[in-house]
Parts: structure tokens; C-alpha cells; sequence
């Protein structure tokens, strides 16, 4: 009788533990779609908001530094030579994204995510025709730096390669201190805009996200509700064998 009352412990602690891991997941999951909607209706509600200057933008990133998905407008000059090279997979095609430095008439420096352009056109002399000379002027999104998790593999800087939008690690490749002391925080991914060639491709940035979180979060609730039947189920077979009688 003692090993049996013993054994009805041992299952009811586990069937504690996971249901509170499984209604922990789902109310995460909650959390997440919470999340979500309202970053969704941020971007949605920036998308439709006329594009502010950079001197705006700047003044927004040092009040809040909350500038993502703002629609941002600048004048300046690209630096082409200096343009770093951003792995990504756009509708299942691998690719770069080409980060080119900005020199502005007032002295910043803004990293400006051109666009993408496929593996074959990663080389600057198989896009010649792209590469605008003089002033520009760019309409885009503000996009804070990246952040690396651990599975983001480390820049490869001799070969001009980057696996996540490292604003100062890009900047301290090409810029001088000085000019580190200029350059903006944030970077700027371009819209759709005709271009010479027709790369780089712009207005690739996000702003439609899947959201499974709601179908994640009954998920999980629904587990914890099957183990909760499923020990319900052992227990009364326990009980109708009179193991606890």
C-alpha cells in the first residue's frame, strides 16, 4: 500500500510539473501574440505616417531610441566603395543585402541598406550600372541595429561578410574614428526606387509577419489538458483495481 500511495505521489508530481510547464509555454505563447499585434499595428500605423527628416529621426532616437519602421528621408552621397555585404534569403533565394555609407550635406553618415541583389551580383563590377554617382535622395525605413543570438555565426570582415545587421562592427570596418563620431544609429533600409540596372532591389524589408502564436498558445493548452486527462484515466484504473482501497 505504501509503494502504491508512493507511485500515486511520483505521478501526481509529474503531472504537476508538465501541465505547468505546458499552461507556461501557452501563456507565453499569449504573451508573444500580444507582442506581436501590437508591433504589427505600430508598422502598420508608420507605414501610412508621410516620411520625416533625418533631424527628426535623430531627435525621435535620442528621446526614445524607438524609430523602427519610421519612414525616414535624406539627401546624401554614396560612398561606394565602402558598402558591406549582409547574408539574407529573400523568398527563398540567397542573397546579400548591400549596406552602402551615406555622407550627408550637414556631416552624418548614415549606413543605408540599399536593397538586395542575388549571390551572382554580389560583386560590384557585375552591378557597375547601379552604382549612383552624386546626390541622392532616399526614402526609407529606420531599423535599429541588429542583435546576435547564439546560433548568428561571426562576421567573416576579411571577405566582406555579415550574418546580422551589426551597425558598429560594419561601421568600424570602413570609418574612420571621426567619422564614427557622425554616423547615425540606426540604419536606414531604402524603398522601391528605379536604380540603373535594376540592382540593388529595394523595399525588400519585412512588414507583413506571420502570427501563429494564438494557434501555439491552444496548442500547449491543449496538451496540458490531455495529460490532465490522461493521469484522470490512470488514476481511476488504480482506483476501480482497488490499489487504493
Amino acid at each position: 500500500m505504501a509503494f502504491l500511495n508512493s507511485g500515486l505521489v511520483k505521478l501526481t508530481l509529474l503531472a504537476i510539473a508538465g501541465m505547468a510547464m505546458l499552461i507556461g509555454l501557452g501563456t507565453w505563447q499569449l504573451q508573444r501574440l500580444a507582442w506581436k499585434q501590437g508591433l504589427m499595428a505600430q508598422v502598420e500605423e508608420r507605414a501610412r505616417i508621410d516620411p520625416v527628416g533625418l533631424s527628426v529621426a535623430l531627435r525621435r532616437w535620442s528621446e526614445t531610441e524607438d524609430v523602427e519602421y519610421m519612414r525616414v528621408r535624406l539627401k546624401g552621397t554614396f560612398v561606394h566603395g565602402l558598402e558591406r555585404h549582409l547574408y539574407t534569403v529573400v523568398k527563398g533565394r540567397p542573397g546579400w543585402r548591400i549596406v552602402t555609407p551615406v555622407r550627408t550635406a550637414e556631416g552624418a553618415i548614415v549606413m543605408v541598406d540599399r536593397g538586395f541583389v542575388p549571390d551572382k551580383l554580389k560583386s560590384v563590377d557585375a552591378r557597375a550600372a547601379g552604382q549612383i554617382e552624386g546626390d541622392v535622395a532616399i526614402t526609407g525605413l529606420a531599423r535599429a541595429p541588429g542583435r546576435r543570438n547564439a546560433f548568428t555565426p561571426d562576421a567573416d570582415t576579411d571577405r566582406n561578410i555579415w550574418y546580422w545587421r551589426d551597425l558598429d562592427g560594419m561601421a568600424a570596418t570602413v570609418l574612420a574614428a571621426d567619422e564614427r563620431e557622425r554616423l547615425v544609429p540606426f540604419f536606414v533600409e531604402a524603398g522601391k526606387s528605379p536604380v540603373p540596372g535594376g540592382w540593388p532591389k529595394g523595399g525588400v524589408t519585412r512588414v507583413k509577419f506571420t502570427n501563429r502564436h494564438l494557434g501555439y498558445a491552444v496548442t500547449w493548452y491543449g496538451l496540458a489538458l490531455a495529460l490532465l486527462l490522461v493521469y484522470g484515466a490512470i488514476v481511476r484504473r488504480w482506483l476501480s483495481q482497488g490499489e487504493f482501497t
